[in-house]
Formats: structure tokens, sequence, C-alpha cells
């Protein structure tokens, strides 16, 4: 039992909870090592949902929690962690996941390999390569993936996007990673206390902040370069948190604002005390940012780390190393489809202003943008994306709509 393995799953009434639940159990080399920490977040309306197989086996501890409690995915990890009953390891999923044979001893084989290459605390995480339970396993991606920079959103967190390993044939061990995956981290067990889920986080801000909280407590972050399990990305037939919780969008301002007061943006005072979901002592939020070639202040990003090269970044001089940073802003505008009817546009004005009204970028969407957007008449919103150079965080977004008969149609303005 020297091995034991604490399994994190919060499930918000997820169909795929239990195949989960089994498949990781089939595949386990040593299942006898797997202790499961559930927050069984379920409403008695799904028939379905049931985890009475599983409450005598003394491997489960799982919380009973009506969904109408819930207050999200964050506040779900942190009840889990509770439970932690010093382990050896711990691995960190959501609820809609399939295994390789032995998942277990890869994962434990490449942290042990890497600690005899002097990295301490190695710690494993990914977005996974996907699968889709409806046409399973003739669907499952068989490239392992990497996480790679996608932008800051307005409200300050940082997005990541998927990317293939595409060497990854070539490879003997896991690669260096910048990014931490919500739904897939293995490490050692001592994580669960060290870096801990804030639960005051609701769900954007979680994998940027534990990144970096893990890197201050001294882990050193890597992507498998082997597949250890996929992941469902659909959420088709789930039924979202936020779509059945009406105060969602206090918990998601709430957090937003707590995660920028965590990294300093936007001038926010650091008034919070956020003792031991705060950062580390073992490194500094500096060297996070020398290391991944991200400035939180500046919402800022080094080249080095746009081109998706593997981390560290170069060092560089202090006066190379201030001068590096590129500010990206990238963003996606949702228009309703209601408010764009005509049949005739020939151009939108789309554009980003600052807080005086000037304009900071525009970017207009000709003819052909104008008609792929409204090809897909199911679609309730349309999706603008812009991605411009600016040292100014744009204030709000405009289009304004023109069209060959009516001329200048509404103006929709929203603000950031």
């Amino acid at each position: 039992m020297s091995n034991t393995i604490f399994i994190q799953i919060a499930a918000y009434r997820d169909p795929q909870l239990v195949p989960t639940i089994k498949d990781c159990l089939a595949q386990a080399a040593h299942p006898e090592n797997l202790v499961f920490g559930i927050a069984w977040q379920h409403s008695n309306d799904d028939v379905w949902d049931t985890l009475d197989e599983f409450r005598s086996d003394p491997r489960f501890k799982i919380l009973d929690i009506p969904y109408e409690e819930s207050k999200g995915a964050c506040w779900a990890r942190n009840s889990i962690q509770r439970l932690y009953n010093n382990e050896k390891y711990t691995l960190q999923l959501d609820s809609h996941h399939r295994f390789v044979p032995e998942w277990d001893t890869k994962c434990i084989a490449m942290i042990e390999e890497l600690q005899a290459k002097g990295h301490t605390k190695p710690l494993l995480t990914t977005y996974l390569p996907s699968f889709d339970p409806e046409k399973d396993p003739e669907s499952r991606i068989h490239i392992p993936w990497k996480m790679n920079f996608d932008r800051f959103i307005p409200e300050g967190a940082v997005f990541f996007l998927p990317a293939s390993i595409d060497n990854y044939k070539e490879l003997t061990s896991p690669i260096p990673a910048r990014f931490y995956s919500g739904h897939f981290c293995f490490t050692l067990g001592q994580f669960v206390k060290e870096v801990a889920h804030d639960p005051e986080y609701y769900f954007h801000g979680e994998e940027i902040s534990i990144a970096v909280r893990a890197f201050t407590h001294g882990y050193d972050l890597f992507h498998p370069h082997q597949i250890i399990a996929w992941h469902e990305y659909t959420r088709k037939g789930r039924t979202k948190q936020w779509e059945d919780d009406k105060e969602w969008g206090k918990r998601n301002s709430s957090c937003h604002l707590r995660n920028r007061k965590l990294f300093g943006m936007d001038g926010e005072p650091q008034d919070i005390d956020f003792g031991r979901y705060g950062f580390g002592k073992k490194r500094t939020l500096d060297q996070y940012e020398r290391y991944a070639g991200v400035s939180f202040k500046r919402r800022a990003i080094q080249k080095h780390t746009v081109e998706n090269k593997l981390a560290p970044n170069p060092i560089l001089s202090e006066e190379e190393y201030q001068n590096s940073f590129l500010t990206i802003f990238k963003h996606c505008i949702d228009i309703h489809r209601e408010s764009v009817p005509e049949t005739d546009y020939d151009f939108w004005v789309i554009a980003f202003e600052d807080k005086d009204g000037n304009t900071i970028h525009r970017q207009d969407a000709d003819v052909r943008e104008i008609q792929n957007m409204l090809r897909d008449k199911e679609k309730t919103f349309l999706n603008i994306w812009r991605t411009f150079n600016t040292d100014v965080k744009p204030y709000k977004w405009v289009v304004w709509p023109h069209s060959i008969s009516k001329d200048w149609c509404t103006k929709i303005e929203h603000t950031l």
C-alpha cells in the first residue's frame, strides 16, 4: 500500500461519473491502492446518477451534496481535499474520462524518473486528448497534448489552448510545462495540503492561480510525453452548475476580482490575506513570470511563449527582459443574432475603445466574415474574434453594423 493514490473527482450532475470511476478502476494496475474522494453534486431528478454500488467500498469517500448547495467547481474541489489521508500520490480529475491500461504505474514511473533527475516535487498536468463517449473508443485522439498560451481575458484570467506534442515518439520523459490543467494533475499527495484549492474561486482563474502557486511552493510542472487518459470536452448531455445557480454571476465576478488581487493586476490593491491560498515561499511570482514568459501586471507575454517553445524562457539581462514583452489582447465579442436582423450588410465597424472613447483598435468585418457568422441559423450568439497589441486595456467594444438599404444600424456596445 506504499503507492496509494488519492483521486479527487468533482462531479456535477454528470452521466459520465460512473463510467469514469469504473474505467479508472478497470485500467489501473493496482486498483487496491486507489482512494476516491468524490464531491457528488446531484439531483434526485437524475435517476441515472447513483453511487450506491460504491458506498460500501472502503476505497470511496463520497460527499453527498444536493446540487442546490453547490458553490462551484473550486468550492467542490476544496471540499474533496479535506478527505485526504496522507496517501503518497494524488490525482485530480473531472468526472468524464477514460484511461489507458496501467495508467497508475505509468504516472508513478514518470514521477520517480523526474525525482531521480533532481526534481524533488514534480507535477504532471496537461489538457488531455479528447474522446467522445458516444463514439468510444474510435473517437479517442492518440497523440498526447500539451498546453499553450491563448490569451488574457478582459477579467484578467489567463486562458490556454491544447496542442499536440508532435515529437512525442522521440521523447523518453515528460516535457517542461508552464501551465496547470484542472482536469488532470498527478503529483505527490502532500500537494493537497500545500496547494489546496481556494473555495472563494468559482471557475475561471483556477488554473493559472494553481500553476503559479504550485511553482512558488517548489513544484516543477511537466506535461506527460505519453497518453495517460482522455477527457470529454463537449459537455453534451450535462447540466452545468452555472445553469442551476442563480448566484453564479456574483460568484464569478468575485472570483475574477480575487484573482486580479492575487496577481496585483490593473492596480488592484493586494488587500486580501490569502493565507494558505496565497503564493508559496520556495520561489517568487517574479521567478514564475521569468520562467513562463508572462507578465501579469502588464497583461503581456514574451515571444518565446507566444511561439509555444518549451519553458523555461531564455535568461535575459534586466533591460532585455523588460523590453521583451508583447502586450497582446485577444477577445471574442458575442452578439445576439436578433440584434443584427438585416440581410444586406456590407460591413460592420468592430472597434475597441478606452474609457475616454478613444479608439484603441479597429478591424472591421467585411461581407465575407459577416456571411460566415450568419450562415449557421441555429446559433443564438455570433462570435467575433479580434487580436491586437496594446499597452492600454480596452474599456469597451463597439459593433456598428452598416446596411446597404438602411445605412447605419443600431450600434451595439459592451463594457469589458
